[in-house]
């Protein structure tokens, strides 16, 4: 197997761990956090609290694995369009540490509920509504984080467009997907409530996503295409 081929292999499989611990902390979540329930979601972290921090935890490893995926794929890619290239790692460098300090808001909640000695003198109910309150604004801020995350997949897709080495379907499928998580965000923001939308939205995305991994992990890239893209760029250079 070439180095190419390598190269892109291992960008899938840091891909499908991502799929791996993302959907996992998104699980735990949901079966956590009842949305409007205070009282409940307390209970729920209080008598789950090892599972909360597992979801946690998963969290922030697929936030690492986020960061190593565009390095890896800048390996890839810098002979396509070394500027494309640049710009995917930069959104990608953007939106890790905004979702990382992002997810002290869902940290929070634990940590208002737990009880430490200088939160006695405040009720039991106050904190209960914090505790929801600071879920709202993970809520907000991942939603913020995914301009970017969503800004990435359209360079990304570009890059897969141009490089010969790659079917062209999947760098138009990424492009998609980038701009309706973009239309998303932009939609949560503008017009609240409307969650089915926004789910019907996300869909690009995750099909775009899910698309590029299968390939890149069971059929790899034409090594022969991407030493004629090299060569063209030394060409070029």
């Amino acid at each position: 197997m070439g180095t190419n081929k390598k190269t892109a292999r291992l960008a899938g499989l840091i891909w499908l761990l991502m799929f791996i611990f993302g959907p996992m902390a998104q699980v735990v979540r949901s079966k956590l956090f009842i949305p409007g329930d205070s009282v409940t979601t307390a209970q729920n972290l209080l008598t789950n609290e090892f599972l909360f921090r597992l979801g946690f935890v998963s969290d922030l490893l697929m936030m690492v694995l986020f960061l190593l995926l565009p390095l890896v794929l800048y390996k890839l890619f810098c002979h396509v369009d070394k500027n494309l290239s640049l710009l995917m790692v930069i959104f990608v460098i953007v939106s890790v540490p905004i979702n990382m300090l992002n997810l002290l808001n869902e940290f929070a909640a634990l940590h208002l509920l737990r009880g430490a000695e200088y939160l006695n003198a405040v009720a039991t109910e106050q904190l209960m509504a914090n505790a929801m309150f600071t879920y709202d604004l993970y809520l907000n801020g991942y939603e913020i984080a995914n301009v970017f995350f969503a800004l990435w997949l359209v360079p990304l897709g570009l890059l897969v467009y141009k490089s010969g080495f790659l079917p062209k379907f999947l760098g138009t499928l990424l492009v998609v997907g980038g701009l309706s998580l973009f239309l998303e965000v932009l939609l949560y923001f503008l017009l609240p409530g409307y969650e089915t939308v926004n789910t019907i939205l996300l869909i690009p995305q995750t099909i775009s996503e899910f698309a590029f991994l299968l390939w890149i992990l069971i059929r790899g890239i034409n090594e022969t295409k991407v030493g004629a893209a090299n060569l063209s760029e030394n060409l070029v250079g």
